[in-house]
């Protein structure tokens, strides 16, 4: 049952939401610290899994209050839609942190730092329009100018990552360095994967606000 203005409401979903989009913002920040700053690289990707860790005890959360909750702010399936997808976002970003400790890369590539900065700039700006998700009569205007940031920094990162791809080869003359561009070129697509997801999320978002217009 999706609550109407006549019914009482249940803020309880919103705030998980938002504190998942901040703890996704935090994740974003700490893998663009371990790509600018590599060094310390298996104790910066231990503070990423720890987020990742928290990030999986909110979606879990939201999952239990859904399964216990008569009155929702809005579509069960799209509650469990954003929750999926948000938790996705932490995943692929700490799935790139651990690829780049597993992997002993040398140093990033400076695309995947490119990359990252973009998806923290995804991140940022979910964490500002989360909130704002059942309050979207009054702030229409503000979640539809994030949502069309998001989207043009997903577009960055695409073209930064076809970048890679077209260039990822040049100059390979040895299985080891074969080995090498394979493994950068799978923490690109992962990297790029966040950018991707992040817009996801602000789709998911967008789609909730036109429902309950």
């Amino acid at each position: 049952m999706v609550l109407s203005k006549f019914m009482p409401q249940n803020h309880k979903f919103s705030e998980r939401f938002a504190a998942m989009a901040r703890n996704a913002h935090a994740t974003s920040q700490a893998l663009v610290d371990l790509l600018e700053n590599y060094t310390d690289v298996d104790a910066k990707v231990q503070r990423i899994q720890d987020l990742e860790h928290e990030g999986d005890r909110l979606s879990g959360e939201v999952t239990d209050l859904l399964a216990e909750s008569f009155i929702v702010p809005f579509d069960r399936e799209d509650i469990i839609s954003l929750n999926g997808e948000l938790d996705d976002l932490v995943d692929d970003m700490e799935e790139a942190a651990v690829k780049l400790s597993l992997y002993r890369l040398a140093r990033p590539m400076p695309e995947m730092v490119q990359i990252a900065r973009i998806a923290e700039r995804q991140c940022a700006l979910l964490a500002q329009g989360m909130p704002l998700i059942e309050d979207s009569h009054s702030k229409m205007g503000d979640l539809r100018r994030i949502e069309k940031e998001i989207r043009a920094l997903e577009d960055e990162g695409d073209a930064l990552a076809d970048q890679v791809e077209r260039t990822l080869y040049d100059g390979v003359q040895d299985v080891p360095a074969m080995i090498a561009a394979m493994r950068s070129g799978e923490i690109v697509r992962l990297l790029e994967d966040a950018t991707d997801q992040a817009q996801r999320v602000v789709k998911t978002v967008a789609s909730i606000l036109l429902k309950n217009a």
